[in-house]
């Protein structure tokens, strides 16, 4: 794991004895008592570190050392903070008295020293304590400490309120809601002042700073947002870029929670409705904290004033996003405050929507505006993951507001896996909504279900990144309906994979090309004849039909595929869903549509693409389902038993699907019975017996096909046992099994044989017969052993009062209980 080197000097800090560490410890004091820290201090640092992490214990540090480290939190040279901040959080958690300490000196806070104090905050009371000492810092004005202290106070908040929101007591809670406003609504409207390059003219009449202007470069005359531009700008306005980035946090975490301030909600209502007429803004002078700067017009009406803080700043940051939607139709001069305008208005949708899951009555004001973004975003899929926020506006509230959602759908469903399947930040954020969603998709939104050969286009493209998502979506995705089209889509995935690979490449390669890899596939992918084949494989919607005709002339077109990587990780991912989709089935299928189910395996097993490997799984695991099917409604058996039958009479089969081969002769031997099914005839048992019986005696009397193994030991064995069951049952037929176990005694005496070339397996399949024949002797017997009752198989004496151990389970519970 490390180097040789590496593991020397872990060797060396963890042996380093106590006497030479307290050495060093009084070195690096001395080192940084000096004015000045050169490249030994900072290798002295990094040591101490290496010492202190490199033990399971922790370390005390020296009392000046403490000290000295503390300070070095604050010193101009970032790295210096780093060290010094990693070694403190390496030691004993600090004192009491060393921490109020820290906690005083939060107007020199910076991000590593944050870190430092909340890693060594070592019960709630520390926190509580901290939170209040930032609040206080919060309060003061700009001229009281360094411009930059606020701007790391707000994330040490968001942090503690991530992993401890308890520790925000109601009056934490009511301050920062106030200062939260004042920042958001009430930031200065002119630009920070620029730093002056000196000169003749430099002094106090130089040119005072200009108001902030919009990203088009028009003067703004609004309130400023994180959308407005300027030279500088001043700490207020930098703190309304903070309190818009923890914004959605807060309010998702706070305002669900009754204050005891709330007002009466018919009163509520009313004030909402009296704001809700008009979207202009009218004067209010007043900020939420006295002292707090006031530098505009406010754009609001003065009744929001009578709300309490936290439905204040619900009203503000309503405000506030409505002003980022309005300057985000404003045509940006420069391509980063383009993708900065999208980034905006994610967060404003959000916002929008946490403030209206908190007050419906805000719904009726916002839908409009929603709507109308919608209307203009929609056209153009470069705002893909702004409309994702959107879609989740409308799902949460659509019903609320009586408006029609099918467009927003359609575009979620429709144009964004079909066209952008290869964005992986959209594929991520688009499974994450649907998994952050699931129950409302699936009760709200039929599209959904009917979306599936879409979705998966996600999948095929880039299996590994989102296979994840798809094991929590796919349940949801099997429906009575939708089952036997979703089985033939998740077997075609690969199919699908090399398709959509073929798409980009068709639209990239000019058509003329010739001499590169994958043109042959990309000429069919063209050519009129199939593409009919392909646009079946890119179909938006479930619908058109389970599958295809003509699947192994689609398997031949895509056969140079079979070795594309993206193609292989893909198959690679199809075991584990199907896995998936047939254990959801079993919950969802009668047994008409689970009867379907084992035709598409049996008829799918030999309509795969050809990947060696991604064959052999599929197989196994037709094989392991087909087992659990017929265990849990053995009536298949006799409802599909003519496929059965001319699957297993297909000699071929025995050498090209050994595993699902095998299966469905155990199958047919196993549950082809009258105690299965009272619709199981004499004539039914026969009439496998013979097809059964025919399939051994040409397996073992002729070597195997050109290019083909011989049979393996357990078909032959399988196959032998399933004769045996049908006879034990007819017993017409056991001198026709025992005939055929006498014969293959006699022929295997000779030495080895042409359709076995193993001397241990040949042994095993004698044995096998062997044992067989000598219980077909007696049929009586030989039914009790190859098909023993049910209450054989799973027995229950401890249930069962007729039986003696019941009685004596229930007298040795009473003699070890006390009474």
């Amino acid at each position: 794991m490390y180097s040789h080197g590496s593991e020397s000097l872990i060797k060396q800090a963890r042996e380093i004895q106590e006497s030479e560490l307290q050495k060093f410890y009084s070195r690096l004091v001395k080192l940084l008592q000096g004015k000045e820290f050169g490249h030994e201090t900072i290798d002295s640092l990094q040591r101490l570190h290496l010492i202190l992490s490199a033990t399971k214990y922790t370390r005390a540090l020296p009392a000046e050392l403490q000290k000295r480290l503390l300070s070095l939190l604050s010193s101009p040279l970032e790295q210096l903070q780093v060290l010094s901040s990693a070694v403190l959080r390496e030691t004993l958690p600090l004192s009491g008295q060393e921490l109020n300490h820290n906690q005083d000196n939060t107007s020199q806070l910076n991000t590593h020293a944050a870190a430092l104090l909340l890693s060594q905050a070592g019960s709630k009371a520390d926190l509580s304590s901290l939170c209040a000492q930032l609040l206080r810092s919060l309060e003061s004005r700009q001229s009281d400490g360094p411009a930059h202290s606020l701007a790391h106070t707000l994330p040490v908040l968001n942090t503690i309120l991530t992993h401890s929101p308890e520790c925000l007591t109601e009056d934490h809670l009511t301050l920062l809601s106030k200062k939260l406003v004042d920042w958001l609504r009430y930031a200065s409207i002119t630009q920070g002042g620029v730093t002056s390059s000196g000169g003749f003219f430099t002094g106090p009449r130089s040119r005072q700073p200009g108001p902030i202007a919009e990203l088009d470069g028009t003067v703004s005359g609004d309130f400023f947002t994180v959308l407005c531009v300027g030279q500088g700008f001043t700490e207020d306005q930098w703190m309304n870029v903070y309190s818009f980035s923890m914004l959605r946090h807060w309010l998702l975490t706070y305002h669900s929670v009754s204050s005891g301030h709330a007002a009466d909600t018919a009163n509520r209502l009313q004030l909402s409705l009296s704001l809700s007429h008009s979207h202009s803004f009218s004067n209010d002078d007043r900020s939420e904290v006295d002292g707090s700067v006031v530098s505009m017009v406010s754009a609001t009406s003065s009744s929001s004033r009578l709300l309490p803080p936290k439905e204040r700043l619900r009203e503000k940051a309503f405000q506030y996003c409505l002003r980022l939607i309005e300057q985000s139709d404003r045509k940006a001069n420069k391509r980063t405050d383009t993708e900065l305008q999208k980034a905006c208005l994610v967060e404003a949708v959000c916002i929008l929507d946490s403030v209206c899951v908190e007050d419906a009555s805000l719904v009726y004001r916002t839908f409009p505006c929603v709507k109308a973004l919608f209307g203009r975003l929609s056209s153009d899929l470069s705002f893909a993951r702004v409309l994702l926020p959107i879609a989740q506006f409308y799902l949460n509230h659509g019903e609320v507001a009586a408006v029609d959602c099918e467009c927003v759908w359609k575009l979620v469903f429709g144009r964004f896996p079909a066209e952008l399947f290869s964005d992986p930040f959209l594929a991520h954020e688009l499974l994450r909504f649907l998994r952050q969603n699931l129950e409302s998709l699936q009760l709200r939104v039929p599209q959904y279900t009917r979306s599936f050969p879409n979705l998966l286009k996600f999948l095929a493209w880039d299996s590994p990144a989102v296979v994840d998502d798809f094991v929590d979506l796919l349940p949801s995705l099997v429906t009575a309906e939708t089952a036997v089209e979703l089985l033939h889509t998740l077997l075609d995935l690969p199919c699908l994979s090399a398709t959509l690979v073929l798409q980009l490449r068709s639209a990239c390669l000019p058509i003329s090309e010739s001499g590169r890899r994958g043109l042959l596939s990309l000429d069919a992918f063209r050519s009129t004849s199939s593409r009919g084949l392909f646009l079946f494989l890119l179909r938006m919607e479930a619908g058109s039909g389970d599958t295809i005709d003509r699947l192994s002339k689609l398997h031949d077109l895509l056969a140079e595929a079979a070795d594309w990587p993206r193609v292989i990780q893909c198959a690679q991912t199809v075991p584990v869903l199907l896995h998936i989709f047939f254990n959801t089935a079993v919950t969802v299928a009668d047994e008409k549509l689970l009867a379907h189910l084992i035709l598409v395996m049996l008829e799918r097993s030999s309509l795969l693409l050809n990947i060696h490997t991604y064959i052999k799984e599929i197989h196994r695991v037709f094989s392991c389902h087909l087992l659990r099917l017929c265990k849990l409604h053995p009536s298949l058996v006799v409802d599909q038993s003519h496929e059965l039958l001319e699957f297993a009479g297909t000699t071929a089969n025995v050498y090209s699907k050994e595993e699902i081969y095998t299966h469905v002769v155990w199958v047919l031997g196993e549950y082809l019975s009258v105690s299965c099914d009272s619709r199981c005839s004499v004539r039914l048992i026969t009439s496998c017996f013979e097809t059964l019986e025919a399939v051994l005696f040409e397996i073992t009397s002729s070597a195997p096909p050109p290019g083909a193994v011989c049979p393996a030991p357990r078909v032959v064995t399988t196959l032998m046992s399933a004769l045996a069951k049908l006879a034990s049952r007819s017993h017409d037929l056991i001198p026709r099994v025992s005939l055929f176990l006498s014969k293959l005694r006699t022929v295997t005496r000779g030495g080895s044989v042409v359709w076995c070339s193993d001397e241990e397996d040949l042994v095993a399949i004698v044995t096998r017969g062997e044992e067989l024949w000598s219980l077909l002797k007696t049929p009586g017997v030989a039914q009790s052993v190859l098909t023993p009752p049910p209450h054989v198989t799973t027995p229950q004496w401890h249930r069962d009062t007729n039986m003696s151990m019941s009685l004596q389970l229930r007298t040795l519970t009473s003699l070890t209980h006390s009474q």
